[in-house]
């Protein structure tokens, strides 16, 4: 629980997984705006204010449990081009926007010329703040891509496969939040992290490729 972290940890962390949530956020009412959907913009959600992008719940939840949530960005397909096709893009926009700072975020490691995880870490709080940052803009990225409901892979796989196999995507949609919040729980309750097996890997991976470090 993030709670139990030391205060000066809590001060690098917690700012930075907001900024990484809401940048998500605006970059999925970027993109509706860029298909044609004004929506998110007329409800000023097309901006990187924090305040517009926070839901009181999910920031407690960020707090007290260690994940968390933003208010969903409002998207009406019926104002797009290609409604299907943009709206995979729109979906895909925020895990993007998360890898794109991941990479900046290893760029900047990489100059100050940092080579180790326990350099970074070690380093004070700059390096601190830089691991932070990086390994949670990747996290949310890869958790964000998965193919169950409510995350933004459902849209993105739903919308590639449901000419082929309509029925996996309503089971997907219908059964998905039971399934991702079971999996939640178990990791939470139990040894057994799914969430962590899954998503470890590719964070070593973009760690690798983005800043040059093993972790």
């Amino acid at each position: 629980m993030l709670f139990r972290l030391p205060a000066e940890v809590l001060v690098l962390l917690i700012p930075t997984l907001l900024f990484a949530l809401c940048f998500h956020e605006f970059s999925h009412a970027w993109m509706a705006y860029r298909q044609g959907d004004d929506t998110a913009a007329r409800l000023g959600r097309l901006t990187l204010n924090p305040m517009a992008h926070l839901d009181p719940l999910g920031a407690m939840m960020i707090l007290f449990v260690g994940f968390g949530w933003a208010k969903p960005v409002p998207v009406n397909p019926r104002n797009m081009r290609h409604p299907r096709a943009d709206m995979m893009k729109v979906a895909f926009a925020g895990p993007a926007s998360n890898l794109l700072l991941a990479l900046v975020g290893g760029i900047v490691i990489r100059f100050l010329g940092y080579h180790s995880y326990a350099q970074l870490v070690l380093s004070g709080s700059v390096g601190q703040l830089l691991a932070y940052f990086v390994q949670i803009n990747i996290m949310l990225a890869v958790f964000n891509l998965i193919p169950v409901a409510p995350l933004d892979g459902s849209q993105i796989f739903s919308g590639l496969i449901v000419r082929y196999n309509p029925q996996l995507v309503v089971n997907l949609q219908h059964y998905g939040p039971r399934i991702l919040l079971g999996i939640i729980l178990l990791g939470y309750f139990t040894p057994i992290n799914l969430l962590g097996w899954f998503i470890t890997p590719f964070l070593k991976l973009f760690m690798s490729l983005f800043a040059g470090i093993s972790i």
